[in-house]
């Protein structure tokens, strides 16, 4: 999760503008639209989780295993839980 103020703000906005995008595709599957855009927007919003997720991730990564003061054994232990995480999101 960011900790500093400016990357949690970051954050958040990201996550407000997909709920937008999520608001605009269930109203364009209400409203019966066509394949094409319901599958535009889909991607538009795979996109930017994708994103959201990057940055959570690389702030994650950077926080608790790039500290030089942390204990091998927890280095490792983080490290599996990333990759436990990764692998999880690409199924």
């Amino acid at each position: 999760m960011p900790h500093s103020p400016a990357d949690k703000e970051k954050a958040l906005t990201r996550v407000r503008r997909i709920r937008g995008q999520l608001d605009a595709l269930e109203r364009a599957l209400d409203a019966g639209a066509d394949c094409s855009p319901v599958l535009q927007q889909l991607a538009a919003v795979r996109g930017a989780v994708n994103g959201l997720m990057s940055e959570v991730l690389e702030s994650h990564l950077r926080e608790t295993l790039a500290a030089p003061s942390i204990p091998s054994q927890q280095h490792d232990a983080g490290i599996d839980a990333a990759v436990a995480l990764v692998r999880s999101y690409l199924k």
